[in-house]
């Protein structure tokens, strides 16, 4: 045969595949709603085992990890419709549908709003930008921002998540696993740095810089062409600001902000000094209580995945089931857990969608440890 027929052979197979594809999934939801009516969970792993273990019985060795394969993604499949079909009375779905009602037309203007540093800090024009009249609680760790928030001192809370240039905030990440948090906004913000001296002070007379990490590591380039300059990592560029101002030496300087210049009575001895001119961090506002504002495209989720192969493209794929767009994959280690990690999620999609609530509450079900950080719109 040639390559012409092989094809329409294909082609045939296909379409029966198809066919019994649809009926094998309108047995699942019958299965489904026998499962809801005796109270039984969609994953029966015994079943699955038995399944794969008769269907492989007599294949050729070779071909017995491609039929685990397929019956894999089959049963992952059945499961997903499954949990969709059931998510309609969820603890999940019951949430989300009354975060909905609940939350106001509008984002608030107004709010006591934490935020990690000094007056002059990134966090605090992030803040600035989300709030017409932020009242600004500050704290010296991320920890504390996360803390506030939850134990209800602060509204809302500012934290950085990520840069475009030098990547995730992980202490960010770390705290993320340990709190108990929503995220009701995003904001990208354009970070412009300056190196910042005391006036009548020189750039070639600087033996100290101060700065936090993000930013050192962003100005990497700069800093490699100086020479006999010690770098010191400090809390928040802010507060880097604020240790030259107060500062009995004349040969120390800060990586700041040009706003932190004029705050502390410093001057520019050189401005843009960022690696890249299209340098943005993104930033998340933070509350106890979870709020879906109108207008909210993006989701953001945490879970834990079972330790084995093939589990982390089992969760993708069904994101691609649904034309989901997957902006962002985090994965940071369980503390005391060899080698389990906690991945965290950053879809383009909204909980308006019945599909996307069916898909969150399938894999709160299929997932150990399952968080659902929020649906919210990114400015």
């Amino acid at each position: 045969m040639d390559i012409t027929q092989l094809r329409e052979n294909i082609n045939a197979l296909d379409d029966k595949l198809r066919e019994l594809f649809l009926e094998r999934m309108e047995l699942s939801q019958k299965v489904s709603l026998y499962k809801k009516e005796n109270n039984l969970p969609v994953l029966d792993k015994g079943r699955e085992r038995e399944i794969l273990y008769r269907l492989t019985e007599n294949a050729d060795p070779e071909q017995q990890k491609y039929i685990k394969t397929l019956f894999s993604t089959l049963f992952s499949l059945s499961r997903s419709y499954q949990n969709t079909v059931l998510a309609g009375g969820s603890p999940l779905a019951e949430k989300i549908k009354r975060a909905v009602a609940d939350t106001p037309a509008q984002f608030p203007q107004r709010a006591v709003v934490a935020c990690q540093g000094v007056e002059g800090a990134y966090s605090q024009i992030a803040a600035d930008k989300l709030f017409s009249l932020p009242n600004i609680m500050y704290f010296n760790t991320f920890e504390g921002v996360f803390r506030a928030v939850e134990k209800g001192l602060c509204a809302y809370g500012i934290l950085p998540i990520e840069n475009s240039s030098h990547g995730s905030v992980t202490q960010v990440y770390d705290l993320m696993k340990r709190h108990d948090f929503h995220i009701v906004r995003s904001l990208k913000l354009k970070i412009d740095h300056s190196l910042l001296v005391k006036p009548g002070c020189k750039a070639e007379d600087v033996r100290e810089i101060f700065s936090h990490e993000q930013a050192i590591g962003q100005c990497e380039n700069f800093l490699m062409n100086l020479k006999n300059v010690k770098v010191t990592v400090v809390e928040n560029t802010a507060a880097a600001a604020q240790t030259v101002a107060q500062s009995d030496r004349n040969d120390v300087a800060a990586i700041s902000s040009r706003d932190c210049a004029e705050l502390y009575g410093l001057q520019e001895a050189k401005s843009d000094i960022q690696d890249r001119a299209n340098n943005f961090t993104r930033f998340i506002c933070i509350s106890q209580k979870l709020e879906i504002y109108p207008g909210a495209d993006k989701i953001s989720l945490m879970l834990s995945l079972p330790h084995r192969p093939g589990s982390l493209y089992e969760t993708i794929s069904k994101f691609s089931v649904l034309g989901l767009n997957l902006t962002k994959l985090e994965s940071r280690p369980v503390p005391d857990k060899n080698f389990e990690f906690m991945f965290y999620f950053d879809i383009d999609a909204s909980v308006a969608s019945e599909p996307v609530v069916g898909l969150l509450c399938d894999l709160a079900a299929g997932s150990e440890q399952f968080d659902f950080l929020g649906n919210y719109a990114e400015s």
